[in-house]
């Protein structure tokens, strides 16, 4: 089934690092990680965005931006974004996964899916709301994955 999942934002220091603790957390023994398009290679989760996960439990201390790549793509089982953007680059860089690459948000706005913004440089109540997003939509996942 989906033991391999990557989970893609753009800098891999926001939304993709909380995502994959969420999932790792809740789906023990699926392989879970985290890329971004436009990593900021080796960097650690941005602050505001490590604060809200530790104060949910999760752990990220350990966490180094890694860029995606077509070897990480065709690896995966599935592949969750955080926007359609992230969707067409990945699309771009390798068409043959474009049928396992889904939002990460796909069953949030009662299965309508919707995108989780970006919080980079915004304010701590953009972590916020992204973070809550991000707390939802992984939920839903493991609910269609267990």
């Amino acid at each position: 089934m989906f033991n391999n999942i990557l989970v893609v934002c753009t800098g891999n220091i926001c939304r993709s690092p909380v995502g994959e603790s969420l999932l790792k957390q809740a789906l023990p023994g699926k392989t879970v990680h985290s890329a971004g398009v436009g990593a900021l290679v080796d960097h650690s989760v941005e602050p505001t965005a490590a604060r809200f996960a530790v104060e949910s439990g999760l752990e990220v201390d350990e966490h180094r931006a890694r860029q995606v790549s077509v070897e990480m793509l065709t690896a995966a089982d599935l592949i969750l974004v955080m926007s359609d953007g992230h969707r067409r680059a990945i699309n771009q860089m390798a068409p043959q996964v474009s049928g396992k690459t889904m939002l990460f948000g796909r069953w949030l706005a009662s299965g309508q899916g919707e995108e989780i913004p970006d919080p980079y440089r915004k304010s701590e109540e953009a972590f916020r709301h992204a973070h809550q997003k991000l707390v939802e939509a992984a939920a839903l996942w493991v609910k269609k994955l267990m």
